[in-house]
């Protein structure tokens, strides 16, 4: 097993609470960077305490519109701040390295307004070393290209065969347009090699769909 880094946290060293970003659509998995641009005064509390903690994580997790009863999906994602930006207008530019998954136990208000949560790290281990597993990707770069096309999308092949598979399927998945419940659902799944089919999947619905309405007009 390979560690991502040498600024990546260890696994006993991880609080048992972080604080929590709720944000729709955004994903962040292990492996994966995701750039967030801060203003909220209560957003800009939470950035300014994450960065002053030992480990700058930050949990990023879904709100869940169809569960009145727990408001947030049972699974997220803590993220490092791995950079930050002060703007002169007051903003934080910051960059969150996805390292581990996590379970949501509990929530509460900080007295500056942002959540933090009770957090369970044990069924996400192996998350903090790279994730090896084989992937079928000459079907996924297939229909990818079919997704693009069908989007018209613009795109750098060369730079995406030169990701890893981890990063290849980690990067699609975050950059992709799919819905909430999709992102939540390649969050969710438990290795890569499922990420990387249920990622190839979704992008094969999306160009039947995309198909089957040009085909009507």
């Amino acid at each position: 097993m390979t560690i991502r880094g040498p600024f990546e946290p260890e696994f006993k060293d991880l609080p048992g609470q972080i604080p929590i970003f709720p944000l729709t659509g955004a994903l962040l998995l292990p492996g994966g960077t995701l750039p967030l641009n801060i203003f909220e005064p209560r957003y800009l509390a939470m950035v300014r305490d994450a960065i002053a903690s030992p480990l700058r994580l930050i949990g990023m997790t879904q709100p869940n519109k169809d569960q009145s009863s727990n408001p947030y999906y049972s699974v997220g994602c803590a993220g490092r701040i791995s950079s930050f930006s002060e703007q002169d207008d007051g903003r934080i530019l910051i960059t969150l390295s996805g390292c581990i998954r996590f379970s949501p136990n509990s929530f509460s208000e900080r007295a500056s307004g942002y959540l933090i949560a009770d957090i369970g790290w044990n069924n996400f281990k192996e998350d903090l070393s790279i994730d090896e597993a084989p992937i079928d990707r000459a079907t996924l770069s297939a229909i990818l290209k079919q997704y693009f096309d069908a989007k018209g999308f613009q795109v750098d092949w060369s730079q995406l065969e030169a990701c890893s598979d981890e990063k290849l399927v980690s990067t699609l998945s975050m950059i992709c347009p799919f819905d909430v419940a999709e992102k939540q659902a390649l969050l969710e799944v438990q290795n890569l090699s499922s990420r990387a089919e249920l990622l190839t999947t979704i992008l094969q619905m999306s160009c039947h769909d995309d198909y089957a309405d040009n085909a009507k007009h």
